[in-house]
């Protein structure tokens, strides 16, 4: 296990203990409040924030223990707006000097200044998740002892077993923002992911499949989950995956009629549609839906929001990384553009008010508009109806990564479980298959919507300009007409 040199964590501070960061750190709040008021006397916003977090990864792979770490950090960071400008300080150190320090680099920035301060945002006592910290939920031994028994029960199930991978990690943020008229705001974040990965094989033939679950809670609370089945499901799930996959046959190639499965692949619509609804991209005129509030954007019965409220969901906040509580954004009402995702500086600039999507990795990264758990919500059709609607098609259940020109909206997603449809039934697993499409296009190509909205399992991180957080995504059963596939069948 390793420690971060410069980044040390007071160890009398646990998620258990009430005092606040900064007395923690010798620091007097109204001191501290009178320097942020300084700095931002020629702002139009900004805030100060707090972070104490602690984090750790095991990997069991090939019988052992690959990999087992763990990192202790602190550190703050400090920001001025004024107009589209920026100024943004951080530090691991956590004091007076430091703060003063930070504070004279963003004085400079004053020069779009409008005068009138930016109104803090509403308190709220909502709490979405416990103050758990998943890194002391289980002793390091009964960790390991655990990634043994998942690599020992995968292995029983079939001889075609090959290679078993099994993963834990789990995360704990202590955060506080201060803002220069006093307001403070705390929280405390659990997050954890346990993931499955199996190989099997059947001679020089290989294939995988894996599978993961999370959210805010400790490890113990979905280990022992038994709607999901916890962490033998997952290695049931994963190993269901890797034998469908042995026996997949080529993808073909060419134009087909799609329909999406519920769940994980609501990552097409984070990443293809999404980003494009995110306030920056669209009050810079960079999105494929700049200008088009109010439009047509999608078929008609296709509803989108972003909910960032959902009860220990991955990508839920009490409130974002501004302060601002998060809420149900409706972005897309019956096809109708009707809203962005907004952060405090682009919501001002956009005239408009921040949705509670302000988002940053750390303390060390600048907030920006990011997603929560983007959703679209059930329509009225039975999945097996739609299934049975297409003559000749593909039937996408799983995906892995993809890539989203945000200006084009042009997308490229590869499957990593998917079925032949033939005369209205599914057939064989595919191997190979990607989609290629354009966002904005593909929305309204939507022809049938399910009744089967499905949240995914908590597995999702979403990168922006370098910087990732945890998302969540859901959809119901999709039919989308005529996108294009990459194949592997010649």
């Amino acid at each position: 296990m390793t420690l971060s040199d410069n980044q040390t964590l007071d160890a009398s501070l646990s998620s258990a203990d009430s005092r606040d960061l900064l007395e923690a750190h010798g620091l007097d709040q109204e001191e501290v409040r009178k320097l942020l008021s300084s700095s931002l006397g020629q702002a139009d916003d900004g805030e100060l924030f707090f972070e104490q977090s602690q984090s750790e990864s095991l990997v069991f792979d090939n019988g052992r223990l690959k990999s087992s770490a763990f990192d202790a950090g602190q550190g703050f960071g400090m920001r001025a707006i004024a107009g589209e400008a920026a100024g943004y300080a951080h530090s691991g150190e956590i004091s007076m000097d430091a703060l003063k320090r930070a504070s004279s680099t963003i004085a400079s920035v004053s020069d779009g200044y409008s005068g009138i301060s930016a109104e803090a945002p509403l308190q709220t006592n909502r709490r979405l998740y416990g103050d758990i910290n998943p890194v002391d939920d289980m002793a390091l031994a009964d960790k390991i002892a655990l990634l043994e028994e998942i690599n020992q029960y995968a292995r029983d199930q079939d001889s075609r077993v090959r290679q078993v991978s099994a993963s834990l990690a789990g995360s704990w943020r202590k955060i506080a923002i201060l803002r220069a008229d006093g307001q403070i705001f705390h929280d405390i974040r659990p997050l954890v992911r346990v993931n499955v990965s199996v190989v099997v094989g059947e001679g020089d033939r290989q294939e995988s499949g894996s599978h993961g679950f999370g959210g805010r809670h400790g490890y113990r609370y979905y280990l022992n989950d038994a709607a999901s089945g916890g962490w033998r499901g997952a290695a049931d799930e994963a190993l269901r995956q890797a034998l469908v996959n042995l026996e997949a046959v080529d993808a073909p190639a060419g134009e087909l009629d799609v329909v999406l499965g519920p769940g994980w692949p609501g990552v097409l619509l984070h990443e293809a549609v999404g980003h494009g609804l995110e306030g920056d991209f669209n009050r810079k005129k960079s999105s494929a839906f700049a200008e088009l509030m109010g439009q047509q954007v999608a078929a008609k019965g296709v509803t989108v929001v972003d909910d960032g409220t959902l009860d220990g969901r991955r990508g839920s906040l009490s409130f974002d990384d501004e302060g601002t509580p998060t809420q149900r954004t409706p972005l897309i009402e019956d096809g109708i553009l009707v809203g962005y995702m907004q952060d405090r500086q682009n919501a001002r600039l956009m005239g408009t008010q921040s949705t509670g999507n302000g988002r940053r990795q750390s303390y060390a990264h600048i907030p920006m508009p990011r997603m929560t758990n983007t959703i679209m919500e059930s329509g009225d059709h039975d999945p097996q109806d739609i299934l049975q609607s297409v003559k000749n098609g593909l039937y996408a259940v799983n995906f892995g990564g993809g890539q989203v020109d945000i200006t084009s909206g042009k997308f490229v997603f590869s499957c990593t479980e998917a079925y032949l449809i033939e005369d209205g039934k599914v057939t064989a697993p595919v191997k190979g298959a990607t989609l290629i499409g354009n966002g904005p296009e593909a929305m309204k190509r939507i022809s049938m919507i399910g009744n089967d909205m499905k949240l995914d399992t908590g597995i999702g991180t979403c990168g922006k300009q370098g910087q990732g957080v945890p998302v969540g995504v859901g959809q119901p059963t999709l039919r989308i007409d005529g996108i294009t596939v990459g194949g592997t069948a010649t």
